[in-house]
């Protein structure tokens, strides 16, 4: 298990739809548990693997909150939405890739997913509240979507000059 870089927005690895993942195999086994201790260093409540440059759809999550309560990580491989709510919510979110900036985004509140576990098996279960919001973002990612792109034109150019400066002065340090 080892921690991967995680990409910066603007990068167009991002911005790419992710491909099927054909079987679970070692190396997809290793890619989950890269991303969950990924995850968990960065810290995050969710990862996608474009995120780490990886074009499959895969992604990792872990919404619980309570620092009391034992982990509850998921991996989320082929992950497909069964159902969505009429009732909305809205939550201020981040993303790893676009760090420190945040927005206001309106989804379902309640979602139902079914996607393949690593043990190889099809799951089917319904999110609701940040659990929600979080597989929905992290969808998103596997279809080449971000959280910025939900926000006006205006909120995202300034975020995304804001990530073109951070990227630049990173570089020189």
């Amino acid at each position: 298990m080892s921690l991967r870089p995680i990409l910066i927005h603007p990068d167009p690895r991002l911005k790419k739809a992710a491909q099927p993942v054909a079987r679970i195999t070692p190396e997809i086994e290793t890619l989950a548990a890269d991303m969950l201790a990924t995850m968990y260093e960065a810290p995050g409540i969710g990862l996608a693997a474009p995120q780490i440059g990886v074009g499959l759809r895969v992604f990792v999550m872990d919404a619980t909150r309570d620092p009391e309560a034992p982990p509850a990580p998921l991996v989320l491989i082929n992950p497909e939405v069964t159902w969505t709510s009429e009732a909305a919510s809205t939550y201020e979110e981040g993303c790893l890739s676009i760090p420190e900036q945040f927005g206001e985004v309106t989804r379902p509140a309640q979602v139902r997913m079914r996607w393949l576990g690593l043990d190889g098996r099809t799951h089917d279960r319904e999110f609701d509240e940040l659990w929600a919001t979080c597989a929905q973002h992290e969808l998103d990612h596997l279809d080449g979507i971000l959280f910025i792109d939900h926000l006006s034109a205006i909120k995202r150019q300034m975020i995304t000059r804001r990530m073109v400066k951070l990227k630049r002065e990173s570089a020189r340090a």
